[in-house]
């Protein structure tokens, strides 16, 4: 391909844990859940850390499939001594391996190739805390680095101008996480991929997911059929969802990018509320079938990320991060010449990153969505927290230490600190609540 992306964004280079100190924070499994949560089970990481911690002895299955991204840092001494910027990639495959031929018919003439049709980039800033999930359309032309297969020991070349999705398919986990690491700056430490089977089992084991549709929608290539109003959505229904384009917005990995950040916001508000945290049957049945994914080779985790301990430490740094801090976007693109691909727009994305960096707030300008896939309808209401606050800890002079009173604390958007992100930069927070449109 002769098209060719935009200068690369300026560096973010953060260690993955330079330094420690002591976190008050309420139970790490509630923050596995709600903070990891939304886009894992889309690519289901955070599933499988609730799995490590309950099933202990079970998830030493974890570090025995770990694969190495290389940034596989040292653990700290305690659980919840984690301090800095942690960023984390995870990918939804399209492998055939392990998959239901009656849900997958495609898959009886599979050529074994694997893609990343899911790609984002999960960033969880110093204190103060906030989440900020960035999605790459699988149909995105960026560099791709060189890169070997493990499996197979072949070395493939660098490669100037590619879809993004294909990186995958040239060194798995390992050259998808180089490629965006290329493309953004971010040094990424943690890493984990799932699989179609994958996220079916996850959405049935916490029960399923509300979406909600502004009017039917039908698609033939997924077998997707939904009247409209509200719906919750579990199994292959819910995998089909998050792979839908057809018969939503324009059509375009664009719009269901946006239908997939709809999901991953209604699990974000499902994950806080008393249907998952207070039931703890539906925890241990996560638990195990996240184990059971990682044992099947339907969930692939970094070996920095496939430990129990690291996962909760990663938790424990994310405590009562509100909805409107929880927010999804999509890297910027603009059309390549012709149609069908996109373009990386790098100027638009270094002033997203360096947010990042700069560990400021973010403050969306432009549309919910790219591909016109989805509208926002109202503001979700934030539920109460569902831990105790900790008592105030002694510091090092044995003198109690007082918890920042949260109401006086200003809100660094409404105080001028927040960054208005470009309006090529589309997206949505936890809180708001947006429907999926059909394709017009």
């Amino acid at each position: 391909m002769s098209a060719q992306p935009e200068a690369k964004a300026s560096k973010f280079r953060r260690q993955p844990v330079a330094r420690h100190g002591v976190l008050s924070s309420p139970n790490p499994l509630v923050q596995v859940l709600t903070i990891l949560g939304a886009m894992l089970v889309v690519v289901v990481i955070s599933v499988g850390a609730i799995g490590a911690f309950y099933v202990w002895d079970a998830a030493r299955a974890l570090g025995d499939n770990g694969v190495s991204i290389g940034d596989d840092g040292q653990l700290p001494p305690h659980i919840g001594e984690i301090e800095g910027g942690v960023n984390m990639l995870v990918v939804g495959t399209d492998s055939c391996e392990g998959q239901d031929l009656k849900l997958f018919p495609r898959c009886a003439e599979d050529d074994g190739g694997e893609r990343n049709d899911v790609t984002m980039l999960v960033h969880i800033s110093d204190e103060p805390r906030r989440v900020t999930v960035v999605s790459f359309p699988r149909d995105m032309i960026v560099p791709i680095p060189g890169c070997t297969d493990e499996e197979s020991a072949t070395t493939y070349s660098a490669m100037s101008a590619q879809m993004i999705n294909t990186s995958y398919s040239y060194g798995g986990l390992p050259c998808t996480v180089a490629t965006v690491e290329e493309l953004t700056g971010v040094d990424i430490q943690f890493a984990a991929a799932i699989r179609w089977t994958g996220v079916i089992n996850m959405s049935d084991a916490i029960g399923g997911v509300d979406v909600c549709l502004s009017s039917d929608i039908k698609d033939s290539h997924t077998g997707l059929d939904l009247k409209a109003g509200q719906r919750t959505l579990v199994g292959a229904e819910a995998l089909q969802f998050l792979r839908i384009r057809h018969g939503i917005g324009d059509g375009s990995d664009l719009g269901r990018i946006s239908n997939q950040q709809q999901f991953m916001s209604s699990l974000v508000r499902k994950l806080q509320s008393g249907e998952v945290l207070s039931n703890y049957p539906v925890l241990l049945n996560l638990a195990n079938t996240a184990v059971r994914q990682v044992n099947e080779r339907q969930l692939i985790l970094s070996e920095s990320l496939a430990n129990p301990q690291r996962m909760v430490q990663i938790a424990m740094a994310v405590a009562d991060v509100p909805y409107e801090d929880i927010v999804f976007v999509q890297y910027p693109t603009v059309y390549a010449p012709g149609g069908g691909r996109v373009l990386p727009v790098t100027s638009a994305a270094d002033v997203l990153f360096t947010a990042l960096e700069e560990n400021k707030p973010i403050r969306l300008t432009g549309n919910v969505s790219g591909g016109n896939g989805v509208e926002v309808v109202g503001e979700a209401e934030e539920e109460p927290s569902s831990t105790a606050s900790p008592d105030p800890s002694p510091d090092a002079s044995g003198t109690p230490t007082e918890t920042p009173d949260a109401e006086s604390t200003p809100d660094p958007t409404e105080t001028g600190d927040a960054v208005d992100l470009p309006s090529e930069i589309t997206g949505q927070s936890a809180n708001q609540v947006t429907c999926t449109v059909a394709e017009q």
